[in-house]
């Protein structure tokens, strides 16, 4: 079977836009040279279109007043039989900006991790967006890339669902647990007292509640310096010399508990390091802020280096841990992403992030 013509795909992207309300009866659209160029094609190509959707009823032309939205819309059609269609309008359009990459000088390689890099910073803002609708499991709790990637895989370990992610901090998931608002937390909280991960805060949080806590890895935790780190920074006690910016996590995130308690320990006030009260919500923030000069130095995990091609000097290993109560284990999303977790594909889809260590993921502990 044959590519769907271009023309066909063009019309498609503008039924779309009108059915979705972008544009409405009245509308100018761009000239036929104008859309030409935006679609690297003829302007005989794009004629076609509007003329095939002129003869729909879903377009007007005039002599003068270019071509417009028609007033009188005919009934669409239904949603499935748009989707091959969409999906042949997406993918062309994925192409396009593909090979206008690729001819910019970037690899394939470079192109792939741009991507989930985009889709990583986009989920941590998806919370503002209205909530969806059907069956969704619902995460709140710590930024991780891997997270990102759970609730893009959905559909092979719970088909049917969505995956509702907010990033809020670990401590932020565990409150949310507490007033009923999560099915899940994410959570990689060091408590300096017993030096382990986790369990001792879901006890402190969550009193008497049998919950489970589900290893998604352990991940390398350090700082993201410029490439080739010029300044030289070799650990936390260079956040405190002249000339160094650093760019902070919010309060409440496991990343800031850990910072917090060794400055402690090494006897360094928040008002000695420059920056401290520069907030980013996501590992991914603090290393775009590395990356475009905001900062000197940042704390994160070492996939948010490799997603921007930073230096990272390693600090230590921490555990992250979903957090899961009884009642939401029970739930066949859930069931189906401990299995799913457990498997080589899981298992190797974080470990090709870069900076994580899988032996523990899809393990489980209770409370």
């Amino acid at each position: 079977m044959g590519k769907t013509p271009l023309y066909q795909l063009i019309g498609e992207a503008i039924r779309q836009q009108i059915l979705e309300g972008r544009l409405k009866p009245g509308d100018p659209l761009p000239t036929i040279r104008e859309m030409a160029s935006r679609w690297g094609c003829t302007p005989g190509t794009v004629q076609q279109a509007y003329q095939e959707l002129a003869r729909q009823g879903l377009l007007v032309s005039r002599p003068g007043q270019g071509t417009r939205v028609g007033s009188g819309l005919p009934e669409l059609a239904s949603a499935a039989d748009q989707a091959p269609l969409r999906q042949a309008v997406l993918t062309h359009q994925a192409e396009a900006f593909l090979l206008e990459v690729l001819r910019a000088g970037y690899t394939p390689a470079e192109i792939e991790r741009a991507f989930h890099t985009a889709l990583d910073r986009w989920r941590t803002v998806e919370h503002q967006q209205p909530a969806p609708t059907g069956r969704t499991l619902r995460f709140v709790g710590s930024h991780d890339p891997a997270i990102s990637l759970i609730a893009a895989h959905c559909a092979d370990f719970a088909a049917g669902y969505t995956v509702a992610v907010t990033f809020t901090g670990s401590l932020g998931g565990l409150i949310a647990l507490a007033e009923g608002k999560a099915d899940m937390a994410g959570s990689h909280l060091w408590d300096e007292a017993s030096d382990t991960y986790n369990l001792p805060f879901v006890e402190r949080l969550l009193p008497g509640q049998r919950v489970a806590l589900l290893t998604l890895a352990h991940r390398r935790l350090g700082l993201i310096v410029a490439p080739g780190n010029p300044l030289q920074i070799s650990g936390l006690a260079d956040l405190a010399r002249p000339g160094v910016r650093f760019v902070n996590r919010q309060r409440g995130a496991g990343t800031r508990v850990w910072l917090d308690a060794h400055l402690r320990r090494l006897g360094i006030q928040p008002e000695q390091v420059v920056g401290y009260g520069e907030e980013e919500p996501t590992h991914m923030e603090v290393a775009r802020a590395v990356a475009t000069g905001r900062a000197d130095v940042g704390l994160g995990i070492e996939a948010a280096s490799l997603g921007y091609r930073l230096g990272f000097v390693p600090l230590t290993r921490e555990r992250y841990d979903l957090i899961i109560p009884e009642e939401a284990w029970a739930l066949p999303a859930v069931q189906g992403l401990s299995s799913w977790l457990a498997t080589p594909q899981a298992r190797s889809l974080i470990a090709e992030l870069g900076g994580y260590e899988t032996d523990e993921t899809g393990q489980v502990t209770w409370t």
